[in-house]
């Protein structure tokens, strides 16, 4: 198992950003729990932090290096700021093209890893969780399955004008632009989603889970609804649990189990 720190010079964010590795290279096989696994080539899964968060939250609270031995996965961890994962439409301030385009490009390069789109997954827990819908939806060319664990969808509410949340209400706008305009923007996963198959592209398949206990459970329960109708390549799972580790520890596990199923 390799796993480190590394930083490059990103130009979509026009600064140095940093990210978190995982190799799965010198795995012990008494370790592993299903060794199919091992049977394919290494898989690639861009994992992402939650508002505050860094490249190590899924190192040290999180299990990305048992999710990594367990699945055959190189995972991939960047630091991107409190933004949302979304561009903010000049050089600088493009945090969607960082995590969608320009990081696994730089990973494919130094790494030889997020090459093809069907090996390739995007996952991530609360602001992460939405950026990883929003980033899957946005390339996907790029991404073949999603995990967005306890998302923070809170697109209807913020439409409405309901700014619930821990982000003031000038900092909701900055990074979603004016309220009446959401509903119909790429900032919006069931535009994005709508728009993709009115095109009759290939649109990823999408794991979501969310506690029971969790704030932000009526929002999924909006999206799961939307998903259902559209007749959604996705699986949906709840259990007890709020918007912690321990929930997001168990069920990083069992998206990943239903995205590699045989």
């Amino acid at each position: 198992m390799a796993s480190g720190r590394m930083e490059f010079h990103a130009q979509s964010i026009m600064q140095h950003a940093n990210f978190a590795y995982v190799l799965p290279n010198d795995v012990e096989m008494a370790e592993v729990r299903d060794p199919r696994h091992y049977d394919r080539p290494t898989k690639s899964l861009i994992l992402l932090h939650g508002l505050t968060g860094t490249d190590t939250d899924w190192l040290f609270g999180g299990v990305a290096q048992e999710m990594a031995i367990q699945y055959n996965l190189a995972v991939f961890m960047p630091t991107a700021g409190n933004f949302f994962y979304l561009d903010r439409g000049y050089r600088g301030g493009n945090w969607g093209t960082f995590v969608g385009e320009e990081f696994p490009d730089y990973v494919q390069k130094v790494f030889g890893f997020c090459a093809k789109r069907e090996d390739t997954f995007i996952g991530g827990l609360s602001m992460g969780g939405y950026g990883a819908l929003h980033t899957a939806l946005a390339w996907p060319e790029r991404f073949s399955a999603c995990i967005a664990l306890s998302s923070a969808l809170r697109i209807h509410a913020l439409a409405a004008g309901r700014q619930d949340g821990v982000m003031p209400p000038a900092m909701f706008r900055d990074v979603f632009g004016d309220p009446a305009s959401l509903i119909d923007s790429d900032r919006n996963p069931e535009y994005q989603y709508l728009n993709l198959r009115a095109a009759g592209k290939d649109i990823p398949s999408i794991y979501l889970a969310i506690g029971t206990e969790d704030s932000l459970y009526d929002a999924n329960q909006e999206f799961r609804r939307f998903l259902e109708a559209q007749e959604a390549d996705f699986c949906y799972e709840e259990g007890p649990g709020g918007h912690n580790w321990t929930f997001w520890n168990r069920y990083i596990d069992r998206g990943l189990g239903w995205v590699l199923r045989p």
